[in-house]
């Protein structure tokens, strides 16, 4: 039988996805954490991997799924968030732009599996399946009321869940968990009924931001929040090293993401050291150029004397802190450390 012949459309699949198969895997289990620091990969989306000098491993809104992939429906359904919080009808064009950058099958070690809240791209089935057949069957999955009714709809056992709302605190190993108050607003408006005169009081239950006090630095997870002037309240109460911020370009007639203006004003309220933009990677409806974030805190930190400072990171890519802390933006490792270790095979020296 011709190569040709054997090919499936299932063969590639397996062949292709996810893209980067297992290389970010081995990277994160094999990263051995100086003390005094913390490592930090982005994992698309909002979901990030904690990794403490303890080896503490701690896995935040890790997303695998997909987002339109056919136009056939041509409407949202009734009660969408989208739809509620926008009053419109058409199936948004939020294909996912991020590739999958980490296998969630081949993890090995987690200690701690976190959702800040229910949406579909901040909690995953197939990594909470994994988690359950390859890891201790200790690990906890932590979240909010509704993050937790999705786990437990998908399958994992309730004394496996951690149901948390702000002011709660949680151990894992040498990182201690605070919950803290989000303001996703379009989350508190996620419903299946009308909401017209009524004044929600579950925020709680749907949505949590969390702070991670490490031996290397406190990192401050946002999730979906869109700006608060109650930021400063959190920036009061709790030393901030790293804070992480969904970042977007809104459509007309949507308000769900922060701007370049709000990221930076969350900075500030934070009293963060580093500001770090996410999820402006992985809706094309949505995509942002993370460039504008630097470019009008150049034009603002000296008149308004900025403390802190952005970083522009790339999915797949780690940030260790405090060794990171001065950098403005992430490249991806370039290779060819190794070049000239032979002789290179050409004819003669000057083709090169």
């Amino acid at each position: 039988m011709s190569k040709i012949d054997e090919i499936t459309r299932e063969k590639w699949i397996l062949g292709a996805f996810p893209e980067w198969g297992t290389w970010l895997n081995e990277e994160i289990d094999q990263e051995i954490v100086k003390p005094n620091t913390v490592a930090m990969w982005w994992l698309g989306c909002t979901g990030i991997w904690i990794k403490t000098e303890k080896n503490t491993n701690i896995a935040v809104d890790l997303w695998f799924g997909n987002g339109k992939r056919t136009q056939k429906n041509k409407y949202m359904d009734e009660y969408h968030q989208m739809r509620n919080m926008t009053g419109g009808r058409m199936t948004q064009p939020n294909l996912r732009a991020a590739p999958v950058v980490y296998d969630p099958f081949g993890v090995t070690k987690v200690d701690a599996v976190l959702s800040t809240h229910y949406h579909n791209d901040h909690i995953d089935p197939f990594f909470a399946s994994a988690v359950m057949k390859n890891c201790s069957p200790d690990v906890p999955f932590i979240g909010p009321l509704e993050s937790v009714k999705k786990w437990l709809g998908y399958g994992i056992p309730r004394e496996r869940c951690i149901i948390v709302k702000p002011g709660d605190t949680v151990k894992i190993g040498d990182v201690e968990i605070v919950v803290l108050d989000s303001f996703d607003r379009t989350c508190l408006v996620t419903a299946d009924k009308p909401l017209a005169g009524i004044c929600p009081t579950d925020m709680d239950e749907k949505a949590v931001n969390y702070l991670f006090k490490t031996p290397g630095g406190n990192i401050y997870h946002s999730g979906d929040s869109h700006y608060s002037v109650y930021y400063a309240k959190h920036g009061k109460d709790h030393h901030i090293d790293v804070a992480l911020g969904s970042y977007g370009e809104n459509p007309v007639g949507n308000q769900d993401k922060m701007t370049s203006v709000d990221i930076l004003r969350m900075a500030e309220a934070l009293q963060t050291d580093v500001v770090i933009p996410f999820h402006y990677d992985v809706w094309t409806n949505f995509k942002a150029d993370p460039g504008e974030i630097l470019m009008l805190y150049n034009y603002k930190k000296h008149v308004l004397n900025y403390k802190f400072r952005p970083f522009i990171w790339e999915v797949g890519g780690k940030f260790t802190y405090p060794d990171d802390r001065e950098k403005l933006q992430y490249h991806y490792r370039r290779g060819f450390e190794d070049c000239f270790t032979d002789e290179p095979n050409v004819p003669y020296r000057s083709v090169l």
